[in-house]
Parts: C-alpha cells; sequence; structure tokens
C-alpha cells in the first residue's frame, strides 16, 4: 500500500491507498481508537481525499487492533463543555459523519471489537457495516447523563426502527455482532481474521460497475431516505436519466450486448 500523495501526515489516523481502495484506520489503541476532536478532523481531511480522488473508488474504515473500532468519545473533552460548546461540540462531528456518508463513494466499516457512542454512530455513517464475531455495537450515552450528539439518535431509527432503536438508546446496553445483525444494524458478521478481506471482495465487485451508477444510487439512496415516496421516485427517474447520458451508460449496455466485460470511464 501507498500514503496517498497529498494526504500529509496523521497524527491519530492512518490513510493508504491499495488497488483504488483507500484505507483508513483509526489509529488510538492505547485509548480504544476513542475520538477526540483532533482525530475527527483527520478522518475530515482523509474523506475529503477519498471524495476528491477519481483513482479511489472504495473507502474501508476500520481501527487499530483486534479490540475496538471505536470505543466512543474522548470524555474528557465532552465533560467539560458548556451549553454553547456542546452543540458546536456535536455539529462539527455530524458535519464529518455527513461528509462519510455523502462522499459518493461507498464506505465500509469493519467493525473490530467495541463500536459504541460515536464509534456506532461513525459506523452508521458508512455505506454498510461488517462486524467481527467479537464486535459489540451500542449507544451508551445516557449512562453519562447525555444523548448521542453524532447522529446516533437519527440514523439508528432509521437502520432498526424507532422500536429497537429506542431500546437500545434508553437502555445503554451494548449488543453483540450477532443481535446487531438480526436487528439490521450491521449487515454480516465474520471472522476476525477474515473481516478486511471480505471487505475487500465486496469492495472488488463495486469497483467492476460503473462508478457514476455507484455515486448515483448513493445520492438516490440518502436523500430518498428523507423524501416521500413520490420525491424519491422523481430523483431516481432523474438520476436515471442523467446516467442514460453518459459514456459509461453506452459502455455497459455495449459491452452486454457485445457480451464482454465493461471498461467504464467514470463519464
Amino acid at each position: 500500500m501507498s500514503t496517498a500523495a497529498g494526504s500529509g501526515q496523521f497524527e491519530n489516523i492512518r490513510y493508504e491507498k491499495k488497488k483504488q481502495i483507500a484505507y483508513i484506520t483509526v489509529s488510538r489503541p492505547k485509548v480504544l481508537n476513542a475520538l477526540n476532536m483532533a482525530t475527527m478532523e483527520e478522518l475530515r481531511r482523509a474523506f475529503t481525499l477519498v471524495k476528491d480522488d477519481d483513482d479511489v473508488r472504495v473507502a474501508i474504515l476500520t481501527g487499530e487492533g483486534e479490540k475496538a473500532f471505536i470505543a466512543g468519545a474522548d470524555i474528557n473533552e465532552i465533560s467539560s463543555l458548556d451549553a454553547i460548546e456542546g452543540k458546536e461540540f456535536a455539529s462539527r462531528g455530524q458535519s464529518v459523519l455527513d461528509l462519510i456518508e455523502n462522499c459518493g463513494k461507498p464506505v465500509i466499516a469493519c467493525v473490530n471489537g467495541f463500536a459504541l457512542g460515536g464509534g456506532c454512530e461513525v459506523s452508521m455513517a458508512c455505506t454498510m457495516r461488517l462486524a467481527s464475531e467479537n464486535a459489540k455495537l451500542g449507544q451508551p450515552e445516557v449512562k453519562l447523563g447525555i444523548v448521542p450528539g453524532y447522529g446516533g439518535t437519527q440514523r439508528l431509527a432509521r437502520l432498526v426502527g424507532k422500536g429497537l432503536a429506542n431500546q437500545i438508546l434508553l437502555t445503554g446496553d451494548m449488543i453483540t455482532a450477532q443481535e446487531a445483525h438480526r436487528i439490521g444494524l450491521v449487515n454480516e458478521v465474520v471472522a476476525q481474521a477474515e473481516l478486511i478481506s471480505r471487505a475487500e471482495a465486496i469492495a472488488q465487485k463495486m469497483i467492476a460497475n460503473g462508478p457514476l451508477a455507484i455515486q448515483y444510487c448513493l445520492e438516490a439512496v440518502n436523500k430518498g431516505m428523507e423524501m416521500t415516496l413520490q420525491e424519491g421516485l422523481f430523483l431516481e427517474a432523474s438520476l436515471f436519466g442523467v446516467c442514460c447520458a453518459t459514456g459509461d451508460k453506452n459502455e455497459g449496455t455495449k459491452a452486454f450486448l457485445e457480451k464482454r466485460a465493461p471498461q467504464f470511464g467514470g463519464k
């Protein structure tokens, strides 16, 4: 793997690129990869690179080591916040997760161990979540007398439904990878040793498809979730029309009729 040109030096994460996949690893193992604001700003820089680098087609996000994906936010930072600072803290974090969700590229979260609080919220901003068999997920903020601030109350309900989201949020309990899979919070549960290789296999399937089609699928799903069905259908039809004017559509349909693999150019 190689560090992407222009990525600069990161202190709290690693950013590497190989075969059109960006690998972003939160690397603070002494604190179970907990998120402080400095780490959040590095994630913003990393996913700006993902968004702007045409050679990157998929990102894989994980945490250093086998114990934790991201164990949560930095409680030391939160403990001293007043109301104004707390709202700004949450808004800044939400903007980073919005970038992850809407960078125009699929982002696969490899949840290895604890994904709690801000860590669970980061995973939910990703396109899909793979969990190791030892993974534990949850939103324990109520145990600290606060609510989730990085989108947990919103994305969790959209992923698993209001009733289950309330149970997870109001008890603050951790759930196992197997339970998270049962309720739809994670896509698959795999052995820890196979977590990255499984993500890479899924990524390669995505890379083989039209990059503009991938981008527009993500936009249709993400934006459509906030719309009525009729509004979402209108968005889908509009994006379908945009696709019809691309070279990728011409290449994809021609390749299908000629019974060969397409060579997409992303244009």
